[in-house]
């Protein structure tokens, strides 16, 4: 039984990775991950699929590693100013209802042309817009 499990999640991982490659961040490797696991190999498929595809997804980030340095450039010359907040700055954190400001992303910047970003204790970040939910720290 435990080969068996074993065997379904090595096929899992091969055939995952490559739809993994275009997640966008850890939230959507998961959930992209998670989807085709589960479709290739039920719920031990979407267990294995989700981790694998928050790795992939951790890895390349939203913007991807190209595109941070020329983002950050960006957001540097548009001199915005910086929110004063008395938390970590991380992903998943999320900030307060009132007193951020954020601000949409480029075009050309299409991957992460569904989140907004503010500056965070002189920290550029990608927010999650309903949700207020830091996606990305971009250093």
């Amino acid at each position: 039984m435990i080969r068996r499990l074993l065997g379904t999640a090595a096929v899992v991982a091969t055939m995952a990775i490559p739809a993994l490659a275009h997640a966008q961040g850890v939230p959507g490797g998961i959930e992209r991950g998670a989807a085709e696991g589960e479709r290739a190999a039920g719920p031990v498929g979407a267990i294995v699929g989700g981790t694998i595809g928050g790795v992939v997804g951790g890895v390349a980030g939203v913007l991807g590693v190209d595109d941070r340095p020329r983002f950050r450039s960006y957001v540097v010359e548009q001199h915005r100013p910086s929110y004063t907040y008395d938390r970590e700055v991380r992903v998943g954190a999320v900030l307060p209802a009132s007193g951020v400001t954020y601000y949409e992303v480029p075009a050309e910047y299409r991957a992460a042309r569904e989140y907004r970003y503010t500056v965070v204790n002189g920290r550029t970040v990608l927010v999650e817009p309903g949700t207020r939910r830091i996606v990305e720290v971009i250093d």
